[in-house]
């Protein structure tokens, strides 16, 4: 993704970020850090350019300063949209955390909106709507009563879900995103929700999708009862991971998105009163042309002891 692009307030200071951003574009690095640093002394207070000084000077192989303006902007937003504690944890200098700012999330994916589509099912070859589809075509033939897609976007599993569904409602943290799911007309409700504190006060589903979600959540341990609670006895629970080949059960990866051990997703399934009906390995979408390993997982609820 391109940079977020978001002024200072401040038309000269503006013009020496855009210069900058041409001189890192060309490899010039520490001359583009050296003039952004000049713009940001114009409009200390903007937290976006302290972001970006960092990512500057961290290509310029200078970690410790890329630290300092990270830790500048952080101060500056402590709400963290540009996700500066991420890349302070990822060069060790700030403590691991279990899932990624809210905020920063929300962010990302109102920039990302109006080219998602485009960028993910075209340029990445995204196929998780598609692999979920077949996974829970397979695991249940026939209609799902409710079913709930959580973190829907732009309404991707949405179009898939759609057939075998009597009632689909979408939720993101997104409204741009949730716009344009709203114009593909596919879901009978649409709102705004943060997953990580979701509460939902109609009946139970029979199906919860959470496709390509569970990237920004680390610890899924919390998440995966939130959505115990909301399925029906006997319901499933169909969504994807990135898989992680390593050590651990689960990974923040320098792209700032988590991959997770097949070995603690099958935990945090059994602990929540899952039974896994099936889970393939597969490749979900490219990264920088590079396949990326995900995992394809559908779950059913158990009956309640």
């Amino acid at each position: 993704m391109k940079p977020l692009q978001a002024s200072s307030g401040d038309l000269n200071a503006d013009r020496r970020a855009d210069y900058a951003e041409m001189l890192h574009a060309d490899g010039d690095h520490a001359a583009a850090a050296e003039l952004l640093l000049g713009a940001l002394e114009m409009t200390p207070q903007w937290a976006m350019g302290w972001f970006r000084l960092g990512e500057i000077q961290q290509a310029a192989g200078a970690p410790d300063l890329a630290a300092r303006a990270w830790t500048m902007s952080l101060q500056l937003d402590p709400s963290d949209r540009q996700g500066a504690a991420l890349n302070l944890q990822l060069i060790g200098k700030a403590p691991a955390v279990d899932a990624l700012p809210s905020a920063f999330v929300e962010t990302l994916f109102d920039h990302y909106a109006e080219s998602f589509d485009e960028s993910l099912v075209d340029r990445l070859g995204y196929r998780l709507p598609e692999l979920l589809d077949q996974a829970i075509r397979t695991a249940r033939p026939g209609r799902f009563p409710l079913a709930l897609d959580l973190g829907c976007g732009t309404g991707l599993m949405g179009q898939r879900l759609r057939p075998i569904v009597d009632r689909l409602e979408g939720y993101d943290i997104s409204a741009r995103m949730l716009g344009k799911a709203r114009a593909k007309g596919v879901y009978d409700f649409l709102a705004k929700a943060d997953l990580r504190d979701f509460v939902h006060a109609g009946p139970k589903a029979e199906l919860v999708a959470v496709a390509d979600v569970f990237i920004y959540v680390g610890a899924l341990d919390g998440v995966v009862k939130t959505i115990a609670g909301l399925l029906a006895s006997g319901g499933l629970f169909a969504f994807s991971v990135e898989r992680l080949a390593g050590d651990g059960d689960f990974v923040l990866q320098p792209s700032r998105r988590y991959a997770h051990a097949e070995h603690y997703v099958r935990d945090v399934l059994a602990a929540n009163g899952f039974s896994v009906l099936s889970l393939e390995t597969t490749v979900i979408r490219q990264d920088r042309r590079e396949p990326v390993n995900g995992l394809v997982v559908v779950a059913g609820k158990l009956p309640a002891a």
